[in-house]
């Protein structure tokens, strides 16, 4: 079985009123996407799929696959979209579906969704008990019935069919970094 990450990278990210677009904003002195990316990377999943947008990201890495968005500012969706395709070009049973703007969730977490142990055709990290929007496995069996437009990604879908999820407790942090009140919880800048 094949397991590709896919991390989301696309977003207008709009509630930032920072000098720069949130996924270049430093975070101990990397970009914000950085450092999801490079947990990604060290899940050592079958593949990684970046999908990008709105920000020019410098992703040069060996094994990563750069696809961009043209229609990003249509939400989510398109950008799920663009991975999924990619994802079935390579024979993927899986993707493992992230955010690049959730620089705390280890690779310890992406290796834990991707390898879990269950029969459900989608699988999400809980931390501390609460549901994360990220990461979430969905087994290609799912894709067709994912939103193809809009800004929302497999949540429409968790709660159509809340039978076919399963949840995993992880390790890490599911926060963001949507505003310059986020970055500034984790960074005396």
């Amino acid at each position: 079985m094949t397991t590709t990450a896919l991390l989301l990278a696309a977003g207008g990210g709009t509630r930032f009123a920072g000098p720069t677009h949130k996924l270049l904003a430093m975070l101990d002195g990397r970009p914000v996407f950085r450092h999801a990316l490079d947990h990604v990377i060290e899940a050592r999943l079958d593949g990684v799929i970046v999908v990008t947008g709105a920000a020019e990201l410098d992703i040069y890495d060996d094994g990563v696959t750069v696809l961009h968005n043209p229609q990003w500012q249509h939400g989510q969706a398109g950008s799920l979209q663009i991975g999924l395709a990619e994802a079935a070009s390579r024979g993927s049973e899986f993707v493992v579906v992230g955010l690049a703007d959730q620089p705390f969730i280890p690779s310890s977490t992406w290796r834990a969704i991707a390898e879990a142990r269950s029969d459900a055709p989608i699988v999400v990290a809980t931390y501390a008990g609460v549901r994360g929007p990220s990461p979430v496995r969905l087994h290609r069996s799912v894709w067709p019935q994912l939103p193809t437009e809009g800004d929302e990604g497999a949540r429409p879908l968790m709660r159509l069919h809340p039978e076919w999820v399963d949840e995993l407790a992880c390790e890490g942090s599911a926060a963001d970094i949507d505003t310059l009140e986020d970055l500034g919880q984790w960074t005396n800048f």
